[in-house]
């Protein structure tokens, strides 16, 4: 089998470039290792940009977007219970709108399945080869049988443990990683939202995040250490630890109720640099990982594939690979302004293992900051809505 552009992992990058590479009447077939199940499974961001929104509306994919989406014009920031609001369109004239990744994903899956174009599940990768070659090849094993797929190009959508990064040798890329001391618990329930925006808090007792994915469906968040599980917290202890670090006034309106879902995930920020070897190029999670505190994951994945898919545009109506060698440059600029946005949100909202007073009190003076300079508010109004793709 045979086509233009391999795309390995049918997440959203994936499925996002596969869109774009068709507008653009270049041939792609996706292999992701998962089934559709699987992949619609994942519990992921539910904050889009507004160039993330316009890519989704370029590919027409935006009608159930705009039909059960939350716009949301700004953030609540809590600091020990004291709460100030970020007006992101006064200040900026931007928006964010709250759309679960799982329903992008799902939009995305429908979009590529009416077009009839090739999606291979179920499929492991096992080899990435010839990327110094004019025809590299993807290995993959489906039903049992080891088969090739050839290709020009091979676009690695397939996440931090994939195997589009651990198939460039580690002297031809440089990793940058940080480590956070601890991970957040969230939890899923089918109750309506205790604020109609997202609110960030920090609190003695730690980070706790109030959002949702629609008017009946919450999502909330507390930080907790890396060495706790799951099975330690009870509904009833979260929904009264959350009450505790969000203040009297927000805690009074949470509804509590079962949770769908449970789960601990660590935080990160991770960088790769290039994102390119020979012809195969990284994107979305495979490329970069950030804390989910600025709401960045998916929207980066969104801006690296746009990028990718106007460099291989370039290259195939002009033959020119010009743009292509500048793919990573150009992504890396973006994603670094992320992490930075990302790193700063989780280090002022967080408790750190045996921090110190001074820390403390440099966090409070920081947010205090915040809460009072309409620039500062209008520097992370900026970076919380995205720069233009």
């Amino acid at each position: 089998m045979r086509t233009q552009v391999a795309i390995v992992g049918g997440g959203p990058a994936g499925l996002l470039l596969g869109q774009l590479l068709h507008r653009a009447g270049i041939d792609n077939i996706i292999i992701e290792r998962r089934s559709p199940e699987y992949v619609l499974g994942r519990i992921r961001a539910g904050v889009l940009e507004e160039g993330t929104v316009r890519l989704l509306e370029r590919i027409g994919v935006a009608e159930r977007l705009h039909s059960e989406g939350l716009v949301h014009e700004g953030v609540e920031i809590s600091l020990d219970g004291r709460r100030h609001r970020i007006d992101f369109e006064r200040l900026v004239g931007k928006t964010v709108t709250v759309y679960g990744q799982t329903e992008v994903t799902h939009d995305l899956m429908d979009a590529r399945a009416r077009l009839g174009l090739t999606s291979l599940y179920d499929a492991e990768v096992v080899a990435l080869q010839g990327l110094n070659a004019q025809r590299p090849s993807v290995q993959y094993v489906k039903d049992g049988r080891r088969l090739d797929l050839e290709c020009d190009f091979v676009a690695g959508c397939d996440g931090y443990h994939g195997v589009s990064r651990r198939s460039i040798p580690k002297q031809a890329v440089t990793t940058y990683e940080r480590t956070y001391p601890f991970g957040w618990l969230g939890v899923m329930a089918d109750v309506p939202p205790a604020s109609e925006e997202l609110i960030y808090a920090s609190s003695e007792r730690g980070f706790a995040l109030c959002s949702m994915r629609s008017k009946t469906r919450s999502r909330y968040y507390v930080q907790c250490t890396l060495e706790e599980r799951v099975e330690e917290w009870s509904d009833q202890r979260f929904w009264e630890e959350i009450k505790r670090r969000l203040g009297e006034d927000v805690a009074a309106r949470i509804v509590t109720g079962p949770s769908l879902e449970k789960s601990i995930a660590p935080l990160r920020s991770y960088v790769a640099d290039p994102l390119k070897f020979g012809r195969l190029f990284l994107s979305g999670d495979a490329a970069h990982i950030v804390p989910p505190t600025g709401a960045k994951g998916l929207n980066l994945a969104a801006s690296d594939v746009h990028y990718l898919a106007e460099a291989l545009e370039e290259f195939y109506r002009e033959k020119s690979a010009t743009v292509l060698e500048r793919y990573s440059q150009r992504a890396l600029l973006r994603i670094w302004s992320s992490v930075r946005f990302s790193w700063w949100m989780t280090s002022q909202l967080h408790r750190f293992p045996e921090e110190s007073e001074f820390s403390r009190r440099i966090q409070q003076s920081e947010l205090d900051y915040l809460f009072q300079s309409t620039a500062a508010q209008q520097v992370f109004a900026e970076q919380y809505v995205g720069m233009p793709i």
